[in-house]
């Protein structure tokens, strides 16, 4: 486990028991093997750990007490103690209203019923995952500085790019200056551009993705306020960013790309950024999304067409 991921979760308060497995999930990539059977072990089985001593979990999973107790403070508990307590928690909410038993894992021939219930779940499970995780204290510095840019870049590729578009409009429907790049050859020749007042926004879920990275680091070394959406908080991104917003990470199939599940999370982190820009420039976002329902209001009625 890196140093970088150590600081990020080091302030958080102890997860609620509802909220280890998404923890589990979104740092078991960053984590040492021996850490990762101990981290699966607990979110597999909360009941069945909830009941070992620290040396029971330790045999278990073939690890050592030590690897136990720093698995534990990892994920956010003061020591093992914390962390079993957590689990009996999670074990009880289980019992009291168990989750379907559906996964994502979609077979070729899976009935196409059978695929939406699949999706649906995962999608769902995505989405809870990213909002227990979510850091809100790095949630609101970003929208701080969102809500008083003078104006916002955003860069991503393949799906982030859709992902940062729909966050550029949103902006824009509110009244605010905010570009989407895609390209990443203009991403840089814009972000040369970016200074003290300005923000960039990197979206990548992998965290080390060349063509979105470059352009951060240029408007970081330029005095921009940057934030990186992203999926790996330990990743090469979070280097040149001043706010990590962390999005979940999801398994990847043949079927089912990671670009589709990360999309998910990344959605709803920009609404949470979109909403809360909203909430603090309410006196002029909400005449700006009047006028703009307004200007397209009659797009919408065939019969109002302008001739």
């Amino acid at each position: 486990m890196t140093q970088d991921v150590k600081e990020i979760f080091a302030g958080d308060a102890p997860p609620a028991p509802a909220a280890l497995a998404a923890k589990v999930r979104t740092l078991a990539p960053s984590m040492t093997r021996s850490m990762q059977r101990v981290a699966e072990a607990v979110a597999g089985d909360p009941a069945g750990c909830a009941a070992l001593t620290v040396t029971g979990l330790a045999e278990l999973t073939g690890t050592s007490e030590a690897t136990v107790v720093r698995t534990a403070r990892l994920l956010g508990y003061p020591g093992y103690r914390d962390l079993r307590l957590a689990l009996a928690g999670l074990a009880a909410q289980q019992q009291s209203g168990r989750a379907p038993a559906v996964t994502a894992d979609i077979a070729v021939d899976d009935p196409i019923a059978d695929v939406v219930a699949k999706l649906a779940y995962d999608e769902q499970q995505t989405l809870a995952d990213t909002a227990a995780a979510l850091d809100t204290v790095q949630l609101g510095a970003a929208v701080t500085a969102l809500a008083g840019a003078r104006r916002t870049d955003i860069y991503g590729i393949g799906a982030s790019c859709l992902v940062g578009q729909d966050l550029a409009q949103k902006l824009a429907r509110i009244g605010l200056i905010a570009h989407a790049h895609g390209d990443p050859h203009l991403a840089i020749t814009n972000a040369v551009q970016l200074r003290a007042k300005d923000v960039a926004i990197a979206i990548t879920h992998s965290g080390s993705t060349g063509d979105v990275i470059e352009p951060l680091r240029v408007a970081f070394e330029h005095g921009a306020t940057t934030i990186a959406i992203t999926g790996r908080p330990d990743g090469p991104v979070s280097q040149y960013a001043d706010h990590v917003l962390t999005t979940s990470t999801a398994r990847e199939s043949e079927l089912r790309p990671a670009a589709m599940s990360s999309r998910t999370s990344q959605l709803l982190v920009v609404d949470c950024l979109f909403v809360g820009v909203a909430q603090r420039t309410y006196e002029t976002a909400a005449p700006a999304l009047s006028a703009s329902y307004e200007a397209l209001a009659h797009r919408h009625s065939p019969r109002s067409i302008p001739r």
